[in-house]
């Protein structure tokens, strides 16, 4: 069955996260990642959006109206629109640790006031018009072990703050759960976080199949595994229901992707979970499946489109059309399967 909801966004980070200047694995250009975008199709239908990550060399944070007009007219002008925005929340972008002190708290609002600025400006071009900024701690996982109880409370603090800047904006933000952030890297610790800020109508949770599947392996949470190596298909399903009934009723932002069970990490990336092609031969995700369990009751959630995450792809495989045709035909194949009109 063919839906025209929810639309289908390439992320541009894959560009961006992991690369190094200098390396085999060098930044690829907003320019470049716009094209393959938009040059991949799969019987006519074509990718109708990007998600977008809000730091150099994509884009200066504090970049002038014009400049940033311009970068929305670059977009526009392959026919895509702009969807959920990266708020650069990370130390050594614009923010800090969400746990950290009162200048690292300030540091990380101000990074979402940034990205709400950006965001205000792609909606008047018109380029925009549905998506959130997303977030995530900016902590280790280690850091954040110190003190559980105290550094959760204290995220949930920076997230409130920074949820109310959101709010006062007309966005909202999502918390991408994701095994390297502190206060977010197990399933239970991300409801548990979600409850403490407590700020439904304004900050959600942003689910990726290839992150959420080790939440059920307990990797940096081995006590609040759903799995064990050697599971069967009943034990998968089992708690992989288990996971999406706690979290799909914050999910407001949705990565369809691939995971093979390994943790990556390149550059300054933290390890975490391994973004595989579509069609990895070990990909232990069912897409379409999987991507049902968080995708019921999306529309009334607010969610018009979702967002395929490649991040850390080596080069040579970002720059492969094929990547991205399959890619393409594995998310049509969601839509048709989960989608609405």
């Amino acid at each position: 069955m063919s839906h025209t909801y929810p639309k289908l966004h390439n992320a541009m980070w894959p560009g961006l996260v992991g690369k190094e200047e200098g390396t085999d694995h060098p930044p690829i250009s907003l320019d470049r990642m716009l094209e393959l975008t938009a040059a991949a199709e799969v019987n006519g239908q074509k990718y109708e959006g990007v998600d977008y990550f809000l730091f150099h060399p994509h884009t200066d944070p504090d970049a002038t109206d014009d400049e940033l007009r311009a970068i929305a007219d670059k977009i526009a002008s392959h026919n895509l629109k702009v969807g959920s925005l990266v708020a650069p929340i990370w130390p050594g972008t614009v923010g800090d640790a969400a746990m950290g002190d009162e200048e690292a708290q300030g540091k990380f609002v101000l990074a979402v006031e940034k990205a709400c600025r950006i965001a205000k400006i792609f909606n008047e071009h018109g380029v925009r018009n549905y998506g959130c900024i997303r977030i995530d701690s900016a902590s280790g996982v280690e850091d954040w072990a110190k003190n559980p109880e105290g550094n959760t409370k204290r995220i949930a603090e920076t997230f409130r703050k920074a949820a109310k800047v959101a709010a006062d904006h007309g966005e909202r933000l999502a918390a991408e759960g994701e095994i390297c952030w502190g206060g977010m890297h197990s399933w239970k610790d991300m409801v548990d976080l979600l409850e403490a800020v407590d700020m439904p109508k304004t900050l959600g949770f942003q689910a990726d199949l290839a992150h959420t599947y080790l939440y059920l392996m307990g990797y940096n949470a081995e006590d609040k595994a759903l799995l064990k190596a050697g599971y069967t298909e009943d034990e998968f399903w089992a708690a992989y229901e288990t996971m999406t009934d706690a979290l799909r009723p914050w999910t407001i932002d949705f990565h369809v992707a691939q995971n093979d069970g390994e943790v990556h990490g390149t550059g300054s990336h933290d390890k975490t979970g391994k973004h595989c092609p579509a069609d990895d031969p070990n990909g232990k995700l069912d897409i379409v499946k999987c991507s049902g369990y968080w995708l019921e009751g999306a529309k009334e959630r607010g969610i018009q489109h979702i967002c395929w995450d490649g991040c850390m792809f080596p080069n040579d495989m970002l720059e492969n059309s094929e990547t991205w045709n399959t890619i393409l035909d594995a998310m049509i194949q969601v839509r048709n399967a989960h989608g609405w009109s």
